[in-house]
């Protein structure tokens, strides 16, 4: 039997520096990650010499929110202005676009990550191959869409997060400039996710009792980088007890077969972490009895930084906790008018507790009404009146606060590629 123990999925740390230990002693592989990576990692075991040197990726100033093109190559669905700020070869939802909406994001406004184009699949000749020296026998197992809806099926409401949300406020509100897509609040959608347990699966195919690790991979594109390299599918592994526990390999969303751009045919689900765990248009899944390494746990999707050893931290699990007004930027409010103010908060690791708003700028604060029962790994809707007296510049907060008792904090500890922003935003508007 399987445990589904998920220590090793919280304690991250401890888990990571037993996979650096594997690797020390032979145990471990490394395919795609560049040396001077591993390098980096071997280091936090004190065996590889300084290699500060080394150091995290060098930081680039975001890009300006507005200095965006109007089209998005390689996604498939319509992307109207009005609901998305193309962002090279993703998509981000204009978070006033979701009022209205409703508690599940729908397909039509919901955000695009791709790292490289959006793969056309069909769905009756799609097929999971699961294989790896973690299986029984050492024998590879394939499953159909057809066979995977002939399992038990299970529902999940979750949000999907890029680790990457809120980058952008790294450099405008902190002055601290950091790498990659410059997403402001609206790389985040919550969905009611339907599928088979990955933990199913994987007893079907005969997972035993020597895995370790689970590395998905997607079917779209090889990965290459502004440099040139090649970094091959996107793919990262996961520990076991983690794809043992609440992973769903999903092939419905709200209800409707999973649009192309959202992992049609299927795609993996792992709840409350960062984005990049849930693997789109998944086409194999190794099951492996020692540890895992891709580019994607250990060149990015860890913290570097001036706070951070050489090596980064562990590499990223749980997502964080952020809120945000369903509001343009700079929107401008007739003075004079009560305004009913409209957000979401959300948590990785507890369900919202409270939500606190302040009209000016932080002086005084009270708290939101919220409309929806909290659920942790789910968002929760809320709204305030304002009656704005005297036209001119306002800043509007919104902060939360968790059951688990974490709150968003004014600034958030700097990493040059703006992981996991979870300060309070300062979001401007006008009184007219």
């Amino acid at each position: 039997m399987i445990s589904r123990d998920t220590s090793a999925g919280a304690s991250e740390e401890g888990y990571d520096g037993r996979r650096h230990a594997q690797w020390l002693a032979g145990e471990a592989r490394a395919d795609g990650v560049a040396r001077r990576d591993m390098l980096r990692l071997l280091a936090a075991a004190g065996t590889a010499g300084a290699v500060a040197s080394l150091g995290a990726p060098t930081a680039v100033a975001a890009d300006p929110a507005d200095s965006v093109p109007t089209a998005a190559p390689g996604i498939v669905k319509p992307l109207p202005a009005d609901r998305f700020t193309i962002r090279g070869t993703n998509a981000e939802t204009k978070f006033e676009a979701l009022a209205g909406t409703g508690y599940y994001t729908p397909a039509s406004h919901f955000f695009v990550r791709n790292h490289t184009a959006t793969p056309r699949l069909d769905a009756k000749t799609w097929s999971l191959k699961i294989w790896g020296d973690g299986l029984k026998g050492g024998r590879a197992r394939e499953f159909t869409l057809a066979d995977l809806e002939r399992l038990p099926s299970t529902s999940r409401t979750a949000f999907v997060e890029c680790a990457g949300n809120g980058r952008s406020f790294f450099t405008t509100q902190q002055g601290q400039p950091a790498s990659g897509t410059a997403w402001t609040l609206g790389a985040i959608g919550n969905a009611r996710w339907r599928g088979v347990r990955l933990s199913d699966v994987l007893r079907l195919a005969g997972v035993s009792r020597h895995a370790v690790d689970v590395m998905p991979s997607g079917l779209d594109a090889e990965y290459v980088t502004d440099d040139g390299t090649n970094l091959g599918r996107v793919r990262r592994p996961l520990p076991l007890a983690k794809a043992m526990d609440d992973v769903i390999l999903a092939y419905e969303m709200n209800g409707a077969p999973l649009p192309a751009d959202h992992g049609h045919p299927v795609r993996l689900l792992v709840p409350a972490w960062v984005g990049i765990a849930s693997i789109k248009w998944v086409g194999d899944i190794e099951v492996s009895s020692t540890p895992l390494y891709s580019p994607w746990n250990t060149r990015f999707y860890r913290l570097f930084g001036e706070t951070y050893p050489p090596e980064g931290s562990a590499p990223l699990t749980h997502q964080t906790l952020k809120s945000a007004f369903e509001l343009p930027w700079n929107a401008a409010l007739p003075a004079g008018r009560t305004h009913h103010l409209t957000g979401r908060s959300w948590s990785a690791t507890g369900a919202i507790s409270h939500v606190d708003i302040s009209t000016d700028a932080g002086r005084t604060w009270h708290k939101a009404h919220l409309k929806d029962k909290p659920r942790q790994g789910s968002w929760t809707r809320w709204t305030t009146p304002w009656h704005p007296k005297t036209p001119g510049p306002a800043t509007l907060l919104a902060r939360t606060t968790d059951t688990t008792g974490h709150t968003q904090p004014p600034t958030t500890t700097h990493n040059t590629q703006g992981y996991l922003f979870d300060a309070v935003v300062r979001h401007a508007v006008r009184v007219v």
